[in-house]
C-alpha cells in the first residue's frame, strides 16, 4: 500500500474544499440570479470569488472559506497585485464587492456567522484605499517596499 505523502494529504484536502465551494458558489449564483443581475456580471462575481476562495485559500496551505476573511490583506496587498496581470486599483474595488457579496451569501445561508461577515466588510472598509495605493505603486515601478 501507498504510503501517504504531506502533499497527497493536503492536495486530498484541497479537493474536498474545492468540493464544497463548488456547492458555495452555486448558492451565491442562485442568490445572484434571484437579485436579477445579468449574466456577464454574475460570472464576473462568481470567477472573482472562485479565485479568492479555490485559489488564494489554497495556494500554500488548505483554508476554508469560513476563514477566507483573515487572510484579504495579504490576497489585496501581494497576491493579487504581482499575480493577476490584470490587476488595477479599480479591479482591486470590484474584486473586493464580489468577494463582500459572495461572503454575504453565505452569511445569508447561515454558513457564515453575521460576526465574520461583519469584521470582513470592517477590513475592506478600512484597507480598500491602501490596497488600491499598493497597486498603483507596484504599477508605476514604485514598489520597493516587496522584496
Amino acid at each position: 500500500m501507498k504510503k501517504m505523502t504531506d502533499y497527497d494529504n493536503y492536495e486530498k484536502e484541497c479537493m474536498e474544499i474545492r468540493r464544497r465551494n463548488e456547492e458555495l458558489l452555486c448558492l451565491f449564483e442562485e442568490d445572484l440570479l434571484a437579485k436579477g443581475l445579468k449574466i456577464k456580471t454574475i460570472r464576473n462575481h462568481l470567477l472573482n470569488a472562485s479565485l479568492y476562495i479555490n485559489e488564494y485559500l489554497l495556494r500554500e496551505e488548505t483554508h476554508p472559506m469560513e476563514e477566507g476573511p483573515d487572510y484579504l490583506n495579504g490576497f489585496f496587498q501581494d497576491f493579487f497585485i504581482r499575480k493577476c496581470m490584470w490587476s488595477s486599483p479599480a479591479t482591486i474595488r470590484s474584486t473586493a464587492a464580489s468577494i463582500k457579496k459572495f461572503y454575504r451569501s453565505m452569511k445569508d445561508h447561515e454558513i457564515l456567522s453575521e460576526e465574520i461577515y461583519a469584521d470582513l466588510c470592517e477590513e475592506i472598509k478600512e484597507s480598500l484605499e491602501d490596497w488600491q495605493a499598493d497597486c498603483e505603486a507596484y504599477d508605476s515601478g514604485n514598489w520597493m517596499f516587496w522584496s
